[in-house]
């Protein structure tokens, strides 16, 4: 059976999970021919689609409990999930109260990092907010980080009348509980976020480092257990693939070079694994 907590030095990290979406490969990766993944069929169901779980991280690091993000909620919009809106349950069921948050770090703004940000009081989200219904903090007593590009695009523009956006991303600025930052910087001086962009703009990744120990949450600078190896393959959803890849390539190369632990929320759950090589290629083994 996983186990769903691991140490960094002095940081505790709890893996949870909002439930699970699936794609077809050449859906997902359309530039990426059907015969690339034959490699790396074990990644695959035996009906060849992509499972990927929807994976947010708790850590407890000097004092404080931070978040990795929210999950996708009670709003799938186009995903074709398996489960979802499992997180608060999950939390639920390994004694984690909501009120004992102090920080939410949001990866990026795409609609299944997000979804947990707010509640309402009828279940059915946008229409809630179409009622003019008051959005609720799930973690009342957070500050929620999101990087200042991400926040930039998706609130403006198309973006910004998504619903998801509408009910999850804008009431963080209106009820005051927004941190907006830039870069590296710390949130305890063991958790500091780290610049992935591609997948959006501000796509940010968050690094571990305690007594000699490093992670990484990768967040969606890597979604597939083959991007170990193929870091050029950039799936539709990036805004800028070339600039993805190169993201993918540099935090890879430095995960492995660390010897760090890759923690990824869309691979299988619990998420924690290590970069190892094998005839010369590399992979992500689970823990």
């Amino acid at each position: 059976m996983p186990n769903y907590t691991t140490i960094i030095g002095n940081v505790e990290i709890l893996a949870l999970s909002d439930g699970s979406i699936r794609f077809a490969p050449t859906d997902f990766f359309p530039s990426i021919p059907k015969e690339a993944w034959e490699p790396y069929s074990a990644d695959l169901t035996p009906d060849g689609e992509m499972v990927m779980n929807l994976g947010c991280f708790l850590l407890r690091s000097e004092g404080k409990t931070v978040l990795i993000d929210t999950g996708l909620g009670l709003d799938s919009g186009h995903l074709d999930t398996l489960k979802m809106g499992r997180l608060l349950t999950d939390m639920q069921d390994k004694g984690i109260s909501r009120d004992d948050v102090d920080v939410v770090g949001i990866t990026h703004l795409h609609i299944d990092h997000v979804g947990w940000n707010f509640m309402y009081d009828d279940s059915e989200q946008d229409s809630e907010v179409e009622r003019g219904g008051a959005a609720q903090a799930t973690f009342a007593n957070a500050r929620y980080w999101v990087n200042n590009l991400d926040w930039r695009v998706f609130t403006r523009g198309a973006l910004r009348r998504r619903p998801y956006v509408s009910a999850q991303v804008l009431p963080l600025q209106e009820q005051g509980i927004l941190e907006l930052f830039e870069g590296e910087r710390q949130i305890t001086s063991e958790i500091s976020t780290l610049p992935t962009p591609g997948h959006t703009p501000g796509h940010t990744s968050f690094l571990i480092s305690s007594q000699g120990e490093r992670a990484v949450i990768t967040g969606d600078a890597i979604h597939a257990r083959a991007q170990a190896q193929e870091t050029h393959w950039s799936p539709q959803a990036d805004s800028k693939p070339d600039i993805s890849a190169e993201s993918r390539r540099i935090l890879l190369e430095r995960i492995e070079n660390e010897n760090a632990m890759l923690i990824s929320g869309h691979f299988p759950a619990p998420g924690f694994g290590t970069l190892v090589r094998v005839k010369g290629k590399r992979y992500w083994q689970a823990l």
